[in-house]
């Protein structure tokens, strides 16, 4: 119970949960890209490279 009085009465730390929502956001923003793209039609000069192991097939 004094750990709960101690949490409420403290300084709010919003600037650190301010950052680490937009840490993640910007891995999770990279990574569903990056799956986007590989799925998507092959730019110019990358239609004959292979897909990564790590990227999931996503059917159409």
């Amino acid at each position: 119970m004094n750990l709960l009085l101690e949490v409420i009465t403290q300084e709010p730390h919003f600037p650190v949960a301010a950052t680490i929502s937009l840490v993640v956001g910007f891995i999770a923003a990279t990574t569903i890209g990056s799956i986007a793209w590989y799925n998507s039609k092959r730019p110019p000069g990358w239609e004959d490279k292979e897909r990564p192991d790590v990227v999931p097939k996503v059917d159409k």
